[in-house]
């Protein structure tokens, strides 16, 4: 079966111990799991551009830097859509102080309603719990 690979950026977001999560308010666990920054990289644009565009978009958020590149990996999202992730992954800090939970809006690339999200900090140990594969480079925080 030949899928479409497209280039992610996904965002380890780490603070005091902790990992910056989002949830959509409006969708449950079961169907979208729990999940870090991440997006599609666009043409042209580098994979640190797009994460700390996708970290900015999702979170509401403004003072990122990149810490470091953490490695790329692949996921494969069928049957869920025919398409391979290759996912360039970043540590992330954020340079400004932030309640434990907070709201924010995605504004889904103009294409329908914005999209609701929770953003909150949990134990990076607990990052197991992330949805398709994100936690996969997590270790390597501790390298």
């Amino acid at each position: 079966m030949d899928r479409p690979v497209r280039d992610k950026a996904v965002c380890y977001i780490v603070r005091d111990g902790r990992l910056l999560v989002f949830r959509h308010v409006d969708h449950g666990f079961e169907e979208v799991g729990l999940q870090v920054p991440a997006g599609t990289v666009r043409p042209g644009e580098k994979p640190e551009d797009a994460a700390l565009r996708e970290a900015r978009e999702e979170t509401g958020l403004t003072d990122f830097a990149i810490v470091r590149k953490l490695g790329v990996t692949s996921y494969d999202l069928t049957p869920y859509r025919r398409e391979i992730q290759r996912r360039h992954v970043f540590q992330l800090v954020l340079g400004e102080r932030t309640p434990q939970r907070w709201p924010s809006r995605e504004d889904n690339d103009g294409r329908g309603e914005p999209i609701r999200l929770e953003c909150f900090w949990i134990p990076v140990e607990h990052g197991h719990v992330l949805q398709s594969g994100q936690g996969a480079l997590l270790y390597r925080l501790f390298e």
